[in-house]
């Protein structure tokens, strides 16, 4: 699944608001179960492991220069909701990269 976010910011800057409010992410799942873990493999790309109810799915968010692009690992026995989860990325996404 690949969600993109368009923003008018600088790389740099959507680095700093994504290092700087990853820890928020977990505050996305419903329920307040989910474990989410983030590192940097390279400059422009944060992945993601969220952890929750026994199951795991595996992302990425990367930056490029006019958005930023949530793509998420899936699984086909969760495909029926994707559109739900399409939306909750595109809202809490946008949110991530909004001043504090």
């Amino acid at each position: 699944m690949r969600i993109p976010i368009p923003h008018s910011l600088s790389r740099e800057e959507v680095r700093h608001r994504l290092t700087s409010r990853s820890h928020e992410i977990r505050n996305f799942i419903p329920g307040g179960m989910a474990d989410v873990s983030t590192h940097w493999p390279d400059e422009d790309t944060m992945a993601l492991a969220v952890r929750a109810m026994g199951q795991g799915i595996d992302g990425r968010v990367r930056i490029e220069d006019a958005q930023v692009v949530f793509e998420i690992d899936l699984p086909p026995a969760l495909g029926f909701v994707e559109p739900m989860i399409a939306g909750a990325i595109r809202k809490q996404g946008s949110a991530l990269l909004e001043s504090k």
